[in-house]
């Protein structure tokens, strides 16, 4: 299992000891037998401390089986646990004389029990009941010229059930020494990740567990997803974090974003989040600590919408400059913006008009029938038109300038104002105009006056046409002569007084003629309807001619080349009739023609089975058949054959087959070419290691050639993934499973698919645009091509591994990207995460991707580079702090920096006093030093790294 391993600034790799026998200050007396065998001796190891050994070597013996046990060692709730041996043998060789028999290794074996039960004859001294772990060898012997080289062999076992476990050594007849024995277990320590705590979690049973640990926010934090949990692999390094807290309003991050500390007194901070705390805005002030807004100065507000970051604003000042310009009844006003707006952009005017009373010194509202336009609140410009004023009549207009806080002051808004007195007006409109009667060639009409006729009436004038007319009348009715037998007019009448003409009537059209006209409109419309008859028929006589024919002659149309040798996917579910795009795209077999020989799976609609073709003039061949369950609806018989459709229309060398459809007959058939090795995800994983890199490219190549011809004619497969990638006897890959899982029932057994947004996805091989707005395009494709790179470098093993499928969508989301798999090199690592751009629009497209491939093919020695897993190539979701060594003044303090401080006495014992000498330092040196724990000596490792980096920036030039 690959497993990606994230630094972090807070946390270490450690291990729990549970049983050392190094530091023993009296015997052990572990139980031996026979009594001739293992004995306890005293000795003193390199720095002459006393240590606890024991050693055996009957060598010259035939026959050994010589078992040492220890003590009950309680296991505290650990599932798995690791046995570090240091010991010597000594080379048989060395030994003159000794039979045959001799040996140079010895067993460890444990026995798990409930209580502290052991005896000198229980359990039985051999291999069940107790339990091999392993056959332990050295790495170098010794003779009796050398000294003895100490071998160190970690071994582990588990899981464990029961309250502890007794270690068991066999020995079959070497000479050597078991020098100490540390049991101990790993566990990822307490950590901040995310501003969220996760807790100290023991690693899991296997090696490849992941356990989880769950998270609670730190002090003055909240959560913004949940769950809060990490990962604990195997190694005790925590990986992946799912879920976050952010510091709340008024707290802002500290001690390298593990605390949230208050704001302090002048500064605030207004939301949840990673921001830090900011100067209180603009007219605003705070005297007290995590605050997260600052309140208004006196006389200065904020609007509802505005936002606790914005400013406090005021009321703007008075509008200036009104301007008012009188046309009889009505006005026109006009002003200029405030000197001061109250520092705001929404500036908006209200016009107040007022009619007074002189006698009585009073002005009040005016009524509802005073027309002011566009409105008269919430102008954005700055005039009006104020209409159907009463005539000789004195009106007050205020005109207001308000903004967003102007209802916040308690204070009325601040105005400017203009009084003005009407003049005579003009009458209002006539209402509607009746015709009294009519003649060949007059008519007879009346009307009622204005309903404000602003004074005397003193005439009417009448206007009509078929050309423009005009007539004037004092009466409000008239007799129209003189005018064209069957012709209609339309007549508008206006009323005047000394002010002038108010406005027309209405028009109204006099039709006097329609009993002329009736017999042409009818024969008009005998006529037309006559035509739409003769359309409908020719309509539908082409419509039968186009569905009798083998094609229509639309589908041809669409089938044309865009570019030469380039055809366009049709959507088979674009027919009305599914079975004509199966007659289109798919060729019916003769059910005779076809012999199936074994059931070889169970596919979405029945079953798969593995069979035999022969066509007439062609020679057998064996195919893979794909059958329709008794009993099918028509919509799933619609959904099994929609694949046959889809499947049919394309013909590339990595595309599977259609060989053709059986329809009319039982049962429903389809039939492709058959593919020996099956899916590619069961392949890879049935011949883990099996292949050469070159082989592994040249299946990516071949899976990204057919989805460049697929994308070239603008099919989307929308569920690429290994699975539904065949592969036939001679490695040749081909992309198979046409829009099947998209018609799948919900199975919640099944989790490949999630049922998202009113579909299923394939939630680990599918673009994040893709599960969040259903944006599934060749750029989606492209990403899943990226996952199947990966299925393909790991030999099968499933992505993002037991995370689930939610925690997949938050890490992605984070930018967390797949690591490269083990001996990955480096190029294809690269080109995944290409694929795995967030922004779709930059991911390569497949036709780059088979270029890309090919020049990889072509020079071989660019595969030889291999992607080391902590090269940082994929992205870490949280980042490994370097220290700067030059800020510490001793090498304990460094030690402290990278949480390494238990090795603190090691180094300095060992002479390593100095950050040139650390600087020098091996792997090798620190396994000498006691720096045993793999994880520990990476990171450590990893911080002289980047020390010696930092010395090579510093050193001067040497001229």
């Amino acid at each position: 299992m690959i497993v990606f391993k994230l630094f972090f600034f807070l946390s270490f790799f450690p291990a729990e000891t549970l049983m050392d026998t190094k530091w023993a200050t009296t015997e052990l007396a572990w139980t031996s037998h026979p009594e001739t065998g293992w004995e306890e001796v005293s000795g003193y190891d390199d720095a002459m401390n006393p240590i606890r050994t024991y050693q055996v070597c009957n060598v010259r013996e035939l026959n050994q089986n010589n078992w040492l046990r220890s003590d009950f060692i309680p296991r505290k709730d650990v599932l798995r646990v690791y046995v570090e041996m240091k010991f010597t043998v000594r080379d048989c060789n060395s030994i003159p004389n000794i039979p045959g028999s001799c040996k140079e290794t010895f067993n460890l074996f444990y026995y798990e029990s409930d209580s502290d039960s052991a005896t000198s004859t229980s359990p039985f001294w051999m291999e069940n009941p107790y339990v091999k772990v392993d056959t332990i060898a050295p790495d170098e012997s010794f003779s009796m010229l050398e000294s003895g080289r100490v071998n160190t062999k970690i071994r582990s076992f588990g899981p464990l059930s029961r309250a502890g476990f007794y270690l068991a050594f066999q020995d079959l007849g070497a000479c050597m020494s078991l020098i100490s024995v540390r049991v101990f277990y790993k566990k990822c320590s307490t950590t901040i990740a995310n501003f969220a705590v996760f807790p100290e979690t023991a690693t899991g049973a296997e090696a490849t567990s992941l356990v989880i640990a769950p998270g609670t926010c730190v002090p003055n934090a909240l959560e913004v997803s949940v769950p809060l949990k990490l990962y604990c692999n195997g190694d005790g390094e925590w990986m992946v974090p799912v879920g976050s807290c952010t510091c709340m309003a008024g707290f802002e991050p500290a001690v390298k974003d593990t605390q949230c500390q208050a704001c302090s007194p002048g500064t605030f901070k207004s939301k949840q989040g990673e921001g830090f705390c900011s100067p209180c805005p603009p007219n605003s002030r705070t005297s007290s600590g995590a605050t997260s807004i600052c309140s208004c100065r006196t006389g200065y507000y904020r609007a509802d919408n505005d936002s606790p970051d914005s400013g406090c604003t005021t009321v703007p000042s008075a509008p200036r400059s009104v301007i008012s310009n009188v046309n009889e009844t009505s006005l026109v006003l006009e002003w200029s913006e405030p000197r001061d707006q109250g520092g705001r952009e929404d500036l908006l005017y209200n016009v107040i008009c007022k009619k007074c009373l002189p006698e009585r010194g009073t002005c009040t509202r005016c009524d509802d029938n005073v027309d002011i336009s566009p409105r008269h609140l919430g102008l954005t410009e700055r005039h009006v038109t104020v209409r159907n004023l009463q005539a000789h009549t004195q009106y007050s207009f205020e005109i207001q300038a308000v903004n967003g806080v102007s209802n916040k002051s308690p204070y009325a808004p601040q105005f400017d104002s203009v009084n003005i007195t009407t003049n005579q007006a003009a009458p209002s409109a006539v209402p509607t105009v009746h015709l009294m009667g009519a003649s060949a060639n007059t008519m007879s009409l009346s009307w009622l006056p204005p309903e404000k006729p602003n004074g005397i009436i003193l005439d009417y004038e009448i206007k009509y046409h078929e050309k423009v007319r005009a007539s004037v009348t004092q009466r409000s009715s008239a007799r129209i002569e003189g005018l064209k037998p069957g012709t209609p007019y339309v007549v508008q009448v206006r009323a005047r007084t000394v002010a002038g003409y108010g406005r027309y009537s209405s028009p109204t059209d006099f039709n006097k003629t329609l009993q002329e006209q009736l017999p042409l409109i009818v024969g008009s419309l005998t006529a037309g309807l006559v035509f739409i008859i003769v359309v409908v028929v020719i309509a539908i006589v082409c419509l039968r001619k186009q569905r009798n024919g083998s094609e229509s002659e639309y589908t041809e149309k669409l089938q044309q080349y865009i570019t030469p040798g380039m055809k366009v996917y049709i959507d088979p579910f674009t027919y009305e009739d599914p079975n004509e795009a199966i007659r289109e795209f798919a060729k019916e077999i003769d059910v005779s023609c076809v012999k199936i020989e074994e059931v070889i799976g169970a596919g979405e609609f029945g079953e798969v089975c593995r069979g035999r073709l022969k066509l007439p003039g062609r020679r057998e061949i064996i195919v893979a058949i794909k059958t329709l369950k008794a009993g099918y609806t028509d919509r799933q018989r619609r959904d099994f054959l929609s694949e046959a459709s889809i499947m049919g229309q394309f013909d590339h060398p990595n595309i599977i087959r259609l060989e053709g459809v059986v329809t009319k007959s039982r049962p429903v058939m389809i039939v492709t070419e058959f593919m020996e090795n099956g899916a590619l995800d069961s392949f890879l994983r049935l011949n883990d290691g099996q292949f050469t890199v070159i082989q592994l490219v040249g299946m990516l190549r071949g899976i990204a050639a057919g989805m460049k011809y697929l994308s070239d004619m603008n099919y989307v497969h929308r569920d690429l993934a290994a699975r539904n990638i065949l592969v036939n006897s001679n490695l040749v890959c081909k992309v198979s499973d046409f829009g099947l899982s998209r018609f799948l029932e919900d199975d919640p057994t099944d989790p490949t698919y999630t049922s998202t947004l009113g579909g299923k996805i394939p939630i680990r091989w599918t673009a994040p645009e893709a599960i969040a707005y259903r944006k599934f395009t060749s750029a989606s494709d492209v990403w899943s091509y990226g996952i199947v790179m990966w299925e393909v470098m790991s030999y099968g093993e499933r992505p993002y591994w037991d995370m689930s499928n939610q925690d997949v969508i938050n890490a992605v989301e984070q930018d967390y990207r797949l690591p490269p798999p083990m001996d990955c090199p480096t190029a294809l690592h690269q080109l995944m995460l290409d694929c795995w751009v967030k922004e779709r629009n930059l991911r390569p497209k497949f036709s780059q991707i088979v270029n890309t491939l090919d020049k990889l093919i072509r020079n071989a020695a660019s595969l030889k580079v291999v992607t080391s897993t902590h090269s940082g190539a994929s992205q870490p979701l949280l980042d490994r702090c370097v220290p700067d060594y030059t800020t510490f003044t001793t090498v304990g303090d460094w030690l402290d920096a990278i949480k390494m401080s238990r090795y603190r006495d090691n180094f300095l014992n060992a002479g390593f006093a100095s950050f040139d000498l650390v600087a020098q330092m091996t792997a090798e040196d620190l396994l000498r030093i006691g720096v045993t724990l793999a994880g520990h000596q990476k990171k450590i490792l990893g911080s002289i790294q980047d020390m010696r980096l930092q010395m090579n920036q510093t050193l001067p030039i040497q001229v």
